[in-house]
């Protein structure tokens, strides 16, 4: 009897302390865990030391409630104009509730990828390619509105989605380069006439507050004239490429002199020069390729 006594209370003190062991359910902070009793959902554990039954209960997931990142790859898209685009972002989410987010959903991080991509793509198809450069906070804005719906029945909150990139296919960006080059080089264009024609004005009024005659105007856009014909000259003689042009300097007199006939046209109408009379014609006109 002494001898069966000596070896049950041993046993029984192993068995015990391999029941209290295997009953201690440790749960770290920042997490949840769900027991199941005989495969069915039986209740949820915090976080701290948790007791279970052995053999009857099982812990079958322990997970965070933190808020978690996902990186949504690169994808394409077609915007509105019918331009194919790639964009990529990054989801900011958390679970609220880890019941539903187990047994509702069996992927989760590939259900909220999918449906995230869904609505990426019919988001940036309502938009045109302009809009979306300068419209990706308010499609952070527009995106979660979309998928809490969706996502509250997977006891998931997304917190925000950030767009990261829009990239455009190589030669869509050479094109608007050019696109962008021409626009800069017609403000500048506009911006020298405007220039010219101002520095005529501010000549003019000078000239006419110092009681100067009007006469003078003409000879005011003949320097003007000239004064742009050297400075391109100056250009061209600027380039390290050789090049040799061949012009005639009488031909070219008699053309700025006939497109600055100012001072036949004022003298034609000596009352009012502001309105001078139409040029005269050139009784004997050059012929083609031939100046007179």
């Amino acid at each position: 009897m002494n001898y069966f006594l000596s070896l049950f209370v041993p046993f029984t003190l192993v068995l015990l302390a391999g029941y209290i062991a295997t009953s201690i359910k440790v749960v770290n902070e920042g997490n949840e865990a769900l027991v199941e009793r005989f495969g069915r959902f039986n209740r949820k554990l915090n976080p701290g030391i948790n007791f279970i039954i052995p053999v009857l209960d099982s812990v079958v997931v322990e997970d965070t409630l933190r808020e978690q990142v996902l990186d949504i790859p690169e994808q394409k898209a077609i915007t509105k104009d019918s331009v194919s685009i790639e964009v990529d972002a990054i989801v900011y989410w958390r679970i609220f509730d880890l019941e539903k987010a187990y047994y509702a959903i069996n992927n989760l991080e590939l259900a909220l990828e999918n449906l995230v991509n869904t609505t990426l793509r019919s988001q940036v198809g309502q938009m045109k390619l302009e809009q979306t450069f300068s419209a990706t906070t308010d499609l952070n804005k527009t995106l979660l509105p979309l998928l809490d719906p969706v996502t509250s029945n997977w006891g998931v909150k997304i917190l925000r989605v950030e767009v990261q990139h829009l990239n455009l296919p190589q030669r869509l960006i050479e094109s608007m380069e050019l696109e962008r080059a021409a626009e800069i080089r017609k403000r500048a264009s506009i911006a020298e006439a405007e220039g010219l024609a101002e520095s005529m004005n501010l000549i003019i009024q000078t000239l006419q507050s110092q009681g100067k005659d009007t006469l003078n105007m003409s000879e005011i856009l003949k320097f003007l004239i000239a004064q742009k014909y050297v400075q391109a000259s100056q250009e061209i003689s600027k380039s390290a490429n050789t090049k040799i042009i061949f012009m005639d300097p009488k031909a070219l007199t008699e053309s700025i002199n006939r497109l600055m006939e100012s001072d036949d046209i004022l003298e034609s109408n000596p009352e009012n020069p502001s309105q001078p009379s139409p040029l005269p014609n050139n009784p004997n006109p050059p012929e083609n390729g031939q100046s007179g």
